[in-house]
């Protein structure tokens, strides 16, 4: 989101303590850091840097933020969502090894420690704009405009809340302070995921009928527009109808991906595959995260790079990932395949040269050298204590115009999407399968399931679904899809979980390659990465934290099995 607005904006109740000191003037000054309500309210500009600095919320952990505050989810960090997943492992842990060894408790989270918090927060300052939003001086039109965005904010905190959670507490629009009745059940009281979910979907039908359909000269870029609104519907409606939720149809998870489709605005960018996270000025992005020089989020081609380029070499790509990216004929991938073994990194799908850098792939004017021995990537190069654990690194997102040492200022400005158009459409395709199966336009819908994910393999440059393909095929080539296309994207981690297979996909080890070089022969074998991996049925929600719960008084229920 483009900084035209200030960082540090609050809301502050100036209290005078009861003692003698405090009646002397000279401790009657005003503070000169913060702004008080009564000049946010007369003042819209000032009101309107307040509302757009929600999109953001505060830094309440080591290695959050890095340079700017954090948005929504996790993105651009040091360790990445990918890495409590079968995507990639955190090269140097920071609170995500526990997650993945199945060690999560409610005293501890690791990286997942703040969402609890910084989502009641967000919510909490949503409610205090939309009530102070009458009281501004601006217009009908700026305030209406205002409003939607708030309820967009406010119900993106909630999704958060719920697909990590499940059912949470509902603050509607009241603004909870210190000074209120703390028995009160509703601050306690968890709902039901359904009671959930019914309710964002409300907020987000009002706000999409608030907010303008572009980004304009009046809207800043980056804002939430009335498509924004449509795919976080979009989004939750599928996760309702899916099997961890059982709370939605998936009738009307199409009727949702439809209303964004039925918009004509936003197609596929057909620019290829990995110059699209370079630069979200396309007709892919619906909601996307911006960045600018005084702005920077981690910068992407040190923290990730390789040991022998400078590199910290951080979410490093599973081997279970690399596996499951087809040949580029659209049949698997097999390590009993001779063929295959004696050359695994060719003639794959085209989004893995875009995803992952492996050994002897291009990169900056030289080639990977992941194998040993002297392999300057490996742990024969320089840097060696960043050597990847996997024998891979991270190549989506890297911009390799920027620089990778020394990169301070000059690098870090790739966007981040929360949405784009491949996931609508992708969504769209699992809610049409699961109603009417792969060939049948769904009720409410314009395609079958079999067109839309054949949008998304053309895009890529890979062959169609076979037309022979049955319901229960064609779900594995979505499942495929959604664990291909998007990548990194912060998906894999709720996918797994809402399908129910994530006490397979993260049972297995997370496992890496050992490449060996003999003159000029190459030899691969699969060696885990890092050890432990576990995942048990109480690990499909994240628990409450245990310090929530206290404040509660106990009165906030646990997630079953913490």
């Amino acid at each position: 989101m483009k900084r035209t607005l200030f960082r540090n904006i609050a809301i502050v109740a100036v209290i005078c303590v009861a003692t003698a000191s405090c009646k002397k003037d000279f401790l009657n000054v005003s503070p000169t850091d913060r702004v008080s309500e009564e000049s946010l309210l007369a003042d819209s500009s000032l009101f309107i840097n307040f509302v757009t600095n929600r999109y953001m919320g505060e830094r309440l952990a080591d290695k959050e933020g890095e340079g700017s505050n954090p948005g929504f989810g996790r993105g651009f960090e040091y360790a990445m969502w990918s890495s409590l997943t079968d995507e990639s492992i955190y090269n140097n842990d920071d609170a995500t090894w526990l997650i993945q060894r199945g060690q999560l408790a409610p005293e501890n989270l690791g990286i997942a420690g703040q969402l609890w918090g910084r989502s009641y927060r967000s919510i909490r300052e949503c409610n205090f704009a939309i009530a102070a939003l009458p009281d501004v001086v601006m217009s009908e039109t700026g305030k209406s405009r205002l409003l939607g965005e708030l309820k967009f904010i406010r119900a993106f905190r909630y999704h958060d809340l719920i697909r990590n959670y499940g059912g949470v507490v509902l603050m509607g629009d009241r603004i909870y302070n210190l000074s209120d009745d703390l028995q009160d059940p509703a601050l306690f009281e968890r709902k039901s995921i359904s009671e959930c979910l019914n309710y964002v979907y409300a907020e987000l039908d009002e706000a999409a009928n608030l907010l303008p359909a572009d980004n304009d000269g009046t809207w800043v870029e980056g804002r939430a527009t009335k498509g924004a609104a449509y795919a976080l519907k979009s989004r939750l409606t599928l996760y309702a109808a899916s099997p961890l939720y059982n709370a939605g149809t998936w009738d009307a998870a199409v009727a949702a991906a439809q209303q964004v489709i039925g918009m004509n605005k936003y197609s596929l960018y057909t620019g290829g595959y990995g110059n699209l996270f370079l630069d979200a000025h396309n007709s892919e992005a619906i909601f996307v995260r911006f960045y600018m020089k005084d702005a920077l989020h981690v910068h992407l081609e040190i923290s990730n790079g390789p040991n022998g380029y400078g590199g910290w070499g951080g979410n490093l790509p599973l081997q279970n990932l690399v596996d499951d990216y087809e040949m580029e004929d659209g049949t698997p991938f097999d390590w009993n395949n001779p063929v295959h073994k004696a050359a695994p990194y060719e003639d794959r799908d085209p989004r893995f040269y875009a995803t992952v850098l492996y050994d002897g792939a291009s990169y900056r004017g030289s080639t990977i050298e992941t194998f040993i021995p002297g392999g300057k990537d490996s742990k024969d190069g320089p840097d060696n204590w960043n050597t990847s654990k996997t024998g891979y690194y991270l190549k989506k997102f890297m911009n390799d115009s920027y620089p990778l040492q020394n990169p301070w200022g000059n690098a870090g400005f790739q966007p981040w999407y929360y949405f784009r158009y491949a996931e609508i459409l992708l969504n769209y395709a699992e809610a049409a399968n699961e109603s009417a199966g792969p060939d049948a336009v769904p009720a409410g819908g314009s395609l079958t399931a079999r067109a839309a994910v054949n949008l998304i393999r053309a895009r890529a440059g890979m062959p169609d679904v076979p037309a022979t393909a049955t319901q229960q095929q064609m779900r594995d080539y979505i499942r495929y899809e959604r664990r291909i296309e998007l990548a990194f994207e912060e998906h894999r981690f709720y996918d797994v979980r809402r399908w129910q297979i994530a006490d397979v996909t993260e049972n297995e080890p997370a496992e890496g390659i050992t490449v060996t070089k003999s003159g000029a022969n190459l030899t691969y074998e699969k060696k885990v990465a890092l050890d432990g991996r576990t995942f048990q049925n109480k690990h499909y929600w994240l628990p409450v934290p245990l310090a929530e719960i206290q404040a509660s008084d106990n009165k906030i229920q646990q997630n079953a099995g913490y």
